[in-house]
């Protein structure tokens, strides 16, 4: 045999020509990302996750130093809650992106009941834009 011997499972630089999959698009990747799918998913479930989190959390704090907090108050914050839950895991269907935006919307909505709600609603809508941001650059 002439020429150097590689072992099977070595390093190889790989071309342009070697490079395929679906991350492709029109011969560009689109990501670094081994399964930009799940990643992205992994990033919608996230946030929903974490916002359910904060708004069970927030119940008290708005109660001891944000005054008044009605029942219907607390009755929307533990719907939007479980609605996040259910979405955080629904997120490998497409709808699930549109159902979480309207999710921030109707928290913005909740603020009605409560100006912290409100407050909330902001800061969640803007984190969501921004995921939403990144699953058009991820995914296209």
């Amino acid at each position: 045999m002439t020429g150097p011997q590689q072992r099977p499972g070595a390093d190889q630089s790989a071309g342009p020509e070697q490079v395929g999959g679906p991350e492709q698009v029109g011969g560009e990747r689109r990501s670094g990302l081994r399964n930009p799918d799940k990643a992205v998913r992994g990033l919608g479930a996230g946030t929903m996750a974490l916002e359910a989190l904060v708004l069970l959390l927030a119940i008290q704090p708005i109660r001891v130093v944000g005054g008044d907090l009605s029942g219907a108050a607390i009755g929307a914050i533990v719907a939007l809650a479980v609605a996040c839950v259910v979405l955080a895991g629904m997120m490998r269907r497409p709808w699930a992106w549109h159902a979480g935006t309207v999710l921030q919307g109707l928290l913005l909505l909740s603020g009605l009941l409560h100006w912290s709600l409100f407050a909330l609603g902001v800061m969640f809508a803007l984190v969501w834009a921004y995921a939403l941001h990144v699953r058009r650059v991820i995914l296209g």
